[in-house]
């Protein structure tokens, strides 16, 4: 009897080969083949074993060389081959990256899938920059969303629930509409004065950071804009990162925080 491959969906992180989970590496020396994204770091690639087949399948904004379906059929093919394959994906496989459509194509194939979660790029980000997530009297939740669509299809979003001054704002794949989502939380009611971070290739050797507000970040992004891929926090807590140059009005939005909280 043949026998039938398995396929590993592993989060490759934000880039930086340190921050791979154990499981992360175990998975992938196992492997007889690695399809790998474009923002897989050269590092993390050369932990596959040196007999594993590498298949690149990456994407950029707007040139898809492989497309999403045709994805999906390299991991089946490989799988029926009988080998154990490693889908290595930048960040969380399960956070904008599209693994479960892979593993629910995979699965209807009779084909085992194993997940091995990778740390978010909004959580690389958070490390390398010091700014938090969340913090007691600035940000008591903090929300992720995509600031694209499939196809370039118009945003709909829940602007008014996004508009919130105690909420982390997380932008993915949002360079392109960076000033449409300013615009509509800015209508919404959040104050143009909010603190953002543009962040670049988080926590690689290129990686660059742009400090902004809302009312300027559209505008600024359109005259210089960071290399994909670019994440976007928008919130209050942007004003602790130490280069932020919101020093002088972080003890003014805590102040404000505190009397709201106490209201």
């Amino acid at each position: 009897m043949e026998r039938r491959g398995q396929v590993f969906l592993i989060g490759a992180g934000p880039g930086d080969v340190e921050l791979l989970t154990l499981k992360a590496v175990r998975m992938l020396a196992e492997a007889d083949a690695v399809v790998y994204d474009r923002l897989v770091s050269a590092e993390i690639l050369a932990l596959a074993p040196a007999g594993a087949r590498m298949v690149a399948v990456g994407k950029a904004p707007k040139c898809h060389t492989v497309p999403q379906h045709r994805i999906n059929e390299i991991l089946a093919e490989l799988a029926d081959e009988g080998l154990t394959v490693a889908r290595l994906k930048g960040g969380d496989p399960l956070i904008f990256g599209r693994g479960s459509e892979e593993a629910a194509y995979l699965r209807t194939r009779g084909i085992e899938v194993s997940y091995c979660p990778g740390i978010t790029a909004a959580q690389g980000a958070a490390s390398v920059s010091g700014v938090p997530l969340t913090h007691r009297g600035l940000a008591t939740s903090v929300r992720y969303v995509t600031g694209h669509r499939q196809a370039d299809r118009p945003l709909d979003l829940d602007w008014k629930s996004l508009a919130s001054g105690d909420t982390t704002l997380v932008v993915y794949m949002g360079a392109a509409n960076i000033g449409e989502i300013a615009m509509r939380l800015m209508t919404e009611g959040l104050a143009g004065s909010t603190p953002v971070m543009a962040i670049a290739h988080a926590t690689n050797a290129n990686e660059q950071r742009h400090f902004s507000t809302l009312d300027h970040i559209g505008p600024e992004m359109k005259r210089a804009p960071l290399p994909s891929p670019t994440l976007f926090f928008i919130g209050k807590v942007v004003s602790l990162a130490a280069e932020s140059g919101f020093e002088d009005a972080l003890p003014d939005m805590v102040q404000k925080a505190a009397l709201a909280a106490n209201a």
